[in-house]
């Protein structure tokens, strides 16, 4: 029996909310959430959840940044709706798919991020938030953000605690594709702390 709080390959999708040009390099730490994005992108390739990704106006803000447009499908729903699930292409896209639990990454925490959260919840999706995977420009939003959708019944975590979940045993070859990409992230992180 599947423990409804662990998402797992089969009923979870992934959605990738406005991470596009014109905003992207405003948020905080962006360059490290945009590695926690690919990473989560890269995990989902491996154990193939169905990913969607929206744009905001992307009239205005650009399309999505050149590193995630190249891991999500072509057909990104466009909205002008901060919430994606005003655009009916995202919920219909996820009930098709037979996809319940939905892991959310992208931007900003306390506008689109939040708005589709919350709609989803309403519409009887189980959210979780890989808390590393979202960002807004100022932190104090970010962090009010959160605390308001866990609140609400949005699940907080974290990239890697997906990632392990989503394989849910070793010994495989989707678990040997996630520990691989788990180092590289590692790696990635060290090299960072030495910029900093």
């Amino acid at each position: 029996m599947a423990n409804p709080h662990l998402v797992s390959s089969a009923d979870t999708g992934l959605l990738v909310i406005d991470v596009q040009e014109k905003l992207f390099h405003m948020v905080a730490r962006h360059e490290v959430v945009e590695r926690d994005i690919l990473f989560m992108l890269d995990v989902a390739a491996t154990v193939q959840l169905p990913v969607l990704a929206t744009e905001q106006y992307p009239k205005g803000l650009g399309g999505t940044i050149a590193s995630i447009a190249a891991k999500v499908p072509g057909n990104r729903p466009d909205k002008v709706s901060f919430s994606c699930c005003g655009n009916p292409e995202v919920i219909q896209f996820f009930q098709r798919e037979v996809r319940p639990k939905l892991i959310l990454v992208g931007i900003e925490t306390h506008v689109c991020v939040q708005q589709t959260a919350l709609d989803l919840l309403t519409h009887g999706f189980q959210v979780f938030l890989p808390v590393d995977a979202v960002s807004c420009r100022y932190p104090q939003d970010h962090h009010i953000a959160l605390r308001r959708m866990e609140n609400a019944g949005v699940v907080l975590t974290t990239v890697e605690a997906l990632a392990f979940e989503l394989v849910g045993a070793a010994g495989t070859p989707e678990f040997k594709a996630i520990s691989k990409l788990v180092q590289e992230r590692m790696k990635l992180l060290s090299a960072n702390s030495v910029h900093h």
